[in-house]
């Protein structure tokens, strides 16, 4: 089937967990390859994805072998395929932009930004660099409150003529006018906010849509998440938090009986912990009132790796996007970014939203066009 060329903007924990991912399960038997939700998607398989292209604004990996920078501090993931060859490719300064929160460099080493001296490059440099590298996707991993960034980012993939996945909750993919940009240049787009394999957002979904199952009625909730990497650091400046607490509380609210009062829910980023690492823990607590109005509450508690946390679905994300490329299908992939994202342009519940993308994957097109039409 040959080669996924990706381009990556943002050299952090989370890239650290999808090149380790990319090459832990490149020899892998499909008996063997636990922890996938597709290992074989239409002839692409995991190791089939190739970094060409790494963009990053930090002296420690700028200049660097990407298989070396994913690495180097402040990143702090786990490490589970620490042999990884070099890989030919050097990590390019990037623009900064909004791209780095402000108290970032007012942290010890292991944790704070330190930025690289390096000139930013133009657009047209980045362009330029993405058409010679032969990426086909890029794929955006800034840190969350980047909407310059990410906005500049967009417009170069849309003028070299790549697919985006937008992995971070600022809208894209959800935004009319840039959907439309994307579907007039026939380039596919998935996005925005990537969901987690086993995470959060995913899990108080899922409790959320068996409250409306089993006929209880959810009177409020909340979630509340630490962790100690630098997406939390980062999110420690509050107005950088206005998509991600937006994306995180619709991704829910949308599996409801009936949409919350805004005082009844709370949903977001909670606190940084620097020991916590790359680990984070979510609690969550949901009220409600079972048969005869009897309440009732329930509360959880779950501990995951952060970035290996989201590897695996980026890894069908960029696969997705990259069917789309084979088949000439530009635009907002729906059925990819309803099953992957918190903030689809459309929302559905996981289970209509992950028949659609079986249904994508296997060329059902007009399958899931009638489901569409079933739910509009």
């Amino acid at each position: 089937m040959g080669k996924i060329k990706i381009a990556i903007v943002g050299v952090g924990n989370c890239v650290s967990s999808l090149i380790q991912g990319i090459h832990y399960y490149q020899n892998k038997n499909r008996e063997d390859a636990i922890g996938l939700m597709h290992y074989d998607m239409n002839g692409y398989k995991p190791g089939d994805i190739e970094v060409v292209a790494a963009f990053d604004v930090d002296q420690r990996k700028v200049g660097r072998d990407v298989h070396e920078a994913v690495f180097a501090k402040p990143n702090c993931t786990t490490v589970f395929c620490a042999d990884l060859p070099p890989s030919g490719v050097t990590v390019r300064m990037g623009k900064i932009l909004d791209g780095v929160a402000g108290h970032m460099k007012d942290y010890p080493d292991d944790h704070r930004f330190v930025l690289s001296g390096e000139p930013e490059p133009t657009s047209e440099e980045i362009i330029k660099l993405l058409k010679e590298s032969g990426a086909q996707i890029l794929t955006n991993y800034l840190p969350v409150g980047s909407e310059e960034a990410t906005r500049f980012y967009a417009d170069c993939a849309l003028e070299a003529g790549v697919a985006f996945v937008n992995n971070i909750p600022v809208f894209i993919a959800s935004d009319p006018a840039w959907a439309k940009r994307f579907a007039d240049k026939n380039l596919p787009i998935i996005g925005d906010d990537i969901k987690s394999q086993m995470g959060a957002t995913i899990t108080h979904r899922i409790l959320t849509d068996l409250f409306k199952k089993r006929g209880v009625k959810l009177e409020r909730t909340y979630q509340l998440n630490t962790g100690g990497n630098t997406d939390f650091l980062n999110m420690l400046e509050q107005k950088r938090l206005a998509t991600k607490k937006e994306s995180k509380t619709e991704a829910v609210q949308a599996v409801a009986a009936r949409r919350l009062e805004d005082e009844n829910i709370h949903i977001g980023p909670s606190d940084y912990v620097p020991w916590q690492k790359d680990n984070k823990v979510c609690f969550i607590r949901m009220e409600g009132k079972l048969f005869g109005d009897v309440p009732m509450n329930l509360e959880m508690r779950l501990s995951v790796e952060d970035s290996p946390n989201s590897a695996g679905v980026a890894i069908d994300a960029i696969r997705c996007a990259k069917l789309a490329l084979d088949r000439g299908q530009g635009g907002v992939l729906e059925a990819p970014s309803a099953y992957f994202c918190k903030h689809p342009a459309r929302q559905f519940t996981d289970d209509e939203a992950f028949t659609m993308v079986e249904d994508f994957i296997n060329e059902n097109s007009h399958l899931s066009l009638n489901r569409l039409k079933k739910v509009s």
